[in-house]
């Protein structure tokens, strides 16, 4: 397929998400896109993704390899969905959603969850930013920590334990060295329930993906559940984040708690998906309208032409990941020297999805606790 690269619309350390726009029918998709030489998680992306098809995970279209500038990049083709992430939407609403809102993108994730799970895939990093809103319902996206559900291997007599994610909203049983299941999606769900509930991480108290980890696995604690939220959202999210992986309810089940009942399935939306650069949406997309956002109390940073200027000039934040998009962190060099026997090496961002692999001796632990 011939296309063209139109703007930039989200950037991580390796990997771009720009517009394009296909040459002959002048359709407008979404390529997210890296060197080829650092294209692994890319490319594992395209491999799970191409075998899905659900309309409550983001759409494949294809990929290609360009050369651009000297040099070649892997390009992975997806459909286009300008509302943006869910994250986008919690700022848009002055920095939480209402209980009804929660309920709706709740479930769209839950039904997307139960695919996935269904067809054998563990995503490995649920939240807001990894959501995006479609034109009736919300759908997963950024499947480059996803994988194929398997056991973990032991060596010697100890665990090397490989897991991936976003460290504040990883699973205590990750943390600690245990396999990385669907439950931990469903733990991840509910973090980011708590994010559209508040605006916040579920540990907002924590400043460092250090002490969060230490404190998912060994604290004892679960993520304190909103106490705003009604009697059966406490409840829902009460069962998502049971410390006990055995005690979280499958998506499946999930679907069926009262939580649910009579939801609303009506879209939020009436405007129609983008055909083309000309299309108005593509336009509403890059000028939001920041004289409401004011009288909302959120920053101007919504539109997305604030947020492409701050791609261009400004130092990158490392604290919280909300200014961008992450796609994916650079973990080509870090995952060759995370293990040695001295235990981790590696720096950490709580907000960005990395690979981990740690001999969890490291940790203290050991088989059976």
């Amino acid at each position: 397929m011939e296309w063209t690269r139109e703007a930039t619309i989200g950037c991580g350390s390796t990997a771009t998400v720009s517009l394009a726009t296909a040459t002959h029918s002048g359709e407008l998709f979404a390529a997210k896109s890296t060197e080829l030489s650092h294209s692994k998680y890319l490319q594992t992306e395209q491999s799970i993704l191409s075998k899905l098809n659900s309309p409550y995970l983001v759409k494949y279209i294809g990929f290609d390899i360009t050369r651009e500038n000297s040099q070649f990049y892997y390009n992975l083709f997806m459909e286009y969905l300008p509302r943006g992430t869910l994250h986008d939407e919690i700022r848009r609403h002055g920095g939480r959603l209402e209980e009804a809102m929660i309920r709706r993108y709740t479930r769209d994730i839950l039904q997307g969850l139960e695919y996935l799970h269904e067809s054998g895939v563990v995503h490995c990093d649920i939240k807001s930013s990894n959501i995006l809103i479609g034109e009736k319902n919300a759908k997963i996206s950024d499947l480059g920590c996803a994988k194929f559900f398997e056991k973990v291997s032991k060596i010697g007599d100890s665990h090397m334990v490989v897991f991936s994610g976003t460290p504040m909203f990883m699973s205590p049983e990750v943390v600690v060295g245990q396999d990385q299941g669907f439950e931990a999606d469903i733990w991840a769900l509910g973090c980011t329930v708590i994010e559209m509930a508040t605006g916040k991480n579920p540990w907002p108290e924590v400043h460092d993906p250090i002490s969060a980890l230490y404190r998912i696995g060994f604290s004892g604690e679960s993520p304190e559940i909103p106490r705003w939220l009604s009697q059966k959202g406490r409840d829902f999210l009460e069962i998502c984040l049971r410390r006990n992986p055995n005690d979280r309810m499958a998506a499946k089940e999930l679907l069926k708690h009262p939580f649910f009942e009579d939801l609303e399935f009506a879209s939020s939306s009436s405007s129609s998906s983008p055909r083309s650069v000309f299309d108005q949406s593509v336009w509403d997309s890059f000028e939001a309208m920041e004289s409401s956002s004011d009288h909302d109390g959120v920053s101007s940073l919504n539109s997305a032409a604030s947020r492409m200027e701050s791609l261009i000039g400004c130092e990158p934040n490392w604290i919280w990941d909300e200014d961008w998009i992450t796609v994916r962190s650079n973990v080509k060099e870090e995952s060759e020297n995370l293990c040695d026997n001295e235990g981790v090496n590696v720096i950490l961002d709580d907000n960005i999805s990395v690979v981990y692999g740690l001999e969890m001796s490291f940790l203290g632990v050991h088989e059976g606790i």
